[in-house]
């Protein structure tokens, strides 16, 4: 197995999730895991409607907002095996529990482009650290114009509008639900899915994500 590995490194060699150089083998460079934008403890969580905490170890900002381009635009699905024991941690630190972990889907059609859902990947990754059952709780009714080209706040919340509904309400009646997505910025989108679950029964609604914007 070292000989294989050693092979793939020669071959494909491993370059920083964040700042894209090689490594020599490692997911994460010294320099990166030494400067990375953590978030400091107080602003780990928000609140946003319908959401009890959200959770983000990272800001959204330098080498973390450009590997997380990567992931969702350049086919480095990887990354949510790098990404997830951040979020994790965090979870950890900040004490939060839940029933079910599930995610923000993507449209069907944005889906067929990117070829995967990047905040079911996270959630699958979080789910294997935890052990907590991930499942798909949610589908995408329509493909809207994605959050980033949307502009304010309010235009953002109006974007994602009736756009989400409950894939099983059977399996989100009474439980408290985890939900993961990669970025949070005005929890525009959060909101409105964690709308759905609560209007489906969920009892609580919390959230995590890799990045944070940095106000």
């Amino acid at each position: 197995m070292k000989i294989l590995d050693g092979l793939l490194e020669l071959f494909y060699p491993t370059k920083c999730a964040f700042c894209h150089k090689l490594t020599g083998g490692d997911k994460i460079c010294k320099s990166c895991r030494d400067a990375l934008p953590l978030t400091p403890k107080g602003a780990q969580v928000q609140k946003f409607p319908f959401i009890s905490a959200c959770l983000s170890p990272l800001y959204y900002t330098g080498n973390v907002r450009e590997s997380l381009l990567r992931y969702k635009f350049g086919s480095l699905s990887a990354y949510a095996e790098v990404y997830a024991p951040f979020m994790a941690k965090c979870i950890d630190e900040n004490e939060i529990s839940c029933d079910i972990i599930t995610w923000v889907p993507l449209s069907r059609k944005r889906l067929r482009k990117r070829g995967y859902d990047q905040a079911r990947l996270l959630a699958e990754e979080l789910s294997r650290i935890s052990g907590v059952g991930c499942c798909r709780l949610l589908q995408k009714t329509r493909n809207n114009p994605a959050q980033s080209g949307t502009g304010s706040a309010e235009k953002r919340r109006a974007n994602v509008s009736g756009v989400y509904r409950a894939a099983d309400e059977d399996k989100v009646k009474g439980k408290s639900i985890l939900l993961v997505d990669d970025i949070v910025t005005t929890g525009a989108t959060l909101s409105e899915c964690a709308r759905v679950l609560i209007s489906a029964g969920a009892r609580e609604v919390k959230a995590v994500t890799v990045a944070r914007k940095q106000n």
